[in-house]
């Protein structure tokens, strides 16, 4: 497992972005099986908890979204944790995270995980180096009593060339609805790029265990990103389709009496869209 290339020297860089149409199509189809495993987790009661981690701009985001979509926010839910508060600071380091780990039916993905304290924290003098260390050390026993315990862990790593990572910043600059994606934070990266690949290697030299290996995901091009990591997930996770109910759609009873209210008694939304021209039919 190989840290993130330079430009023209990134390993498994596709050649040509995945076709829109065939993209989707599978994506639908891939979606309609993360369904069937939502069942399944749900029926079974079993806990799964999925981390992303990676560079800045790599596409976890957009990886998340497809996931999260099409699935039961009952059942399936993001964690993406901001700056640690002082009263957490003075916890034990994981233990932030544990609050937020599944019940019985649950699934919880992780957007950036407890392995800030490999990446960003270590590149940025965020910790210090015994809390580093001491991090390396708990990490693997950590997520050993996760999966003794029956979670399915499994940890995705978004690699993406730093060419790609540069384009992608510059096009969140260019963008007023993207703009917040972008930090302060993320642009360090551009200049720290080594110091974040070493790290990278540590942390995997540490941490990827038989227990909870890392999988690597090239995102150069975001759909093939999607698609790649999505049917991999599907499948490490050993489900079945669960037998549902029969739902009939009953016949809508006979009226009686019931008469609306004037429309003038309520306050309604403008019709802004009505403004709008041209419209399309029906």
């Amino acid at each position: 497992m190989n840290g993130d290339a330079k430009a023209g020297g990134h390993a498994g860089a596709p050649e040509g972005r995945l076709a829109r149409d065939v993209y989707k199509r599978e994506l639908f189809r891939l979606q309609t099986e993360l369904a069937e495993l939502q069942e399944w987790v749900r029926a079974e009661g079993a806990r799964l908890v999925v981390v992303f981690e990676g560079r800045d701009a790599a596409g976890k985001g957009g990886v998340i979204k497809r996931v999260t979509e099409r699935l039961n926010p009952r059942v399936a839910r993001t964690v993406a944790l901001p700056v640690p508060t002082d009263r957490e600071r003075g916890q034990w380091y994981f233990q932030r995270y544990v609050g937020h780990l599944p019940a019985a039916g649950e699934i919880v993905l992780f957007d950036r995980s407890w392995y800030n304290r490999a990446g960003v924290e270590r590149v940025m003098g965020f910790c210090t180096e015994e809390e580093y260390r001491r991090f390396l050390r708990q990490c693997p026993v950590f997520e050993r009593l996760l999966t003794e315990d029956g979670i399915l862990l499994r940890k995705y790593w978004f690699s993406v060339s730093d060419a790609v990572q540069e384009q992608r910043f510059r096009s969140r600059l260019e963008d007023p609805t993207r703009r917040w994606k972008l930090s302060a934070m993320d642009l360090e990266s551009v200049t720290r790029w080594e110091a974040y690949s070493r790290a990278k290697d540590e942390m995997f030299a540490r941490t990827d265990t038989a227990e909870a290996p890392w999988y690597v995901v090239e995102s150069d091009d975001k759909r093939s990103a999607r698609i790649n990591m999505i049917a991999h997930l599907l499948s490490t996770v050993p489900y079945r389709e669960v037998p549902r109910p029969e739902l009939t759609l009953p016949a809508r009873p006979p009226a009686h009496g019931y008469r609306r209210p004037p429309r003038d008694r309520q306050t309604h939304v403008p019709d802004h869209a009505g403004t709008l021209t041209p419209h399309s039919a029906p």
